[in-house]
């Protein structure tokens, strides 16, 4: 006897825009593109592709293509996409203590010193 196994699908799962967005944080955080597209995909069929389609202006086709393990969406279609989830993409420092200073710091801001007029 042997035994089979199917692929896990994440959609159901992901019921609330706080898992949409842990989800979707956790692919980021790979630094694949093609992981962060399939993982916007599953989310977007999670949420209905045809509804997340037409929210962010694209065919319900070129979303699925756009979507895939293989896919390269267009930063429009991946902005559109996050808003038609209810989503939106922050930047933030990877970590704080590893950010190089500036090469050339600025200096502190000062107060030019007084001018002084004579009176004479």
């Amino acid at each position: 006897m042997t035994d089979s196994t199917t692929p896990f699908d994440a959609a159901p799962y992901l019921t609330t825009a706080e898992a949409a967005a842990a989800f979707i944080t956790d692919a980021l955080d790979t630094d694949n593109a093609g992981h962060v597209a399939e993982a916007l995909g599953v989310v977007a069929r999670a949420q209905g592709m045809t509804e997340v389609a037409g929210a962010a202006g694209v065919s319900r086709a070129a979303l699925y293509k756009g979507l895939s393990a293989d896919g390269d969406p267009r930063l429009s279609t991946l902005l559109g996409v996050l808003r038609a989830l209810g989503l939106s993409l922050r930047v933030a420092p990877e970590n704080a203590e590893e950010r190089a200073a500036p090469a050339h710091p600025s200096p502190p801001l000062t107060a030019p010193p007084p001018v002084r007029r004579s009176t004479g």
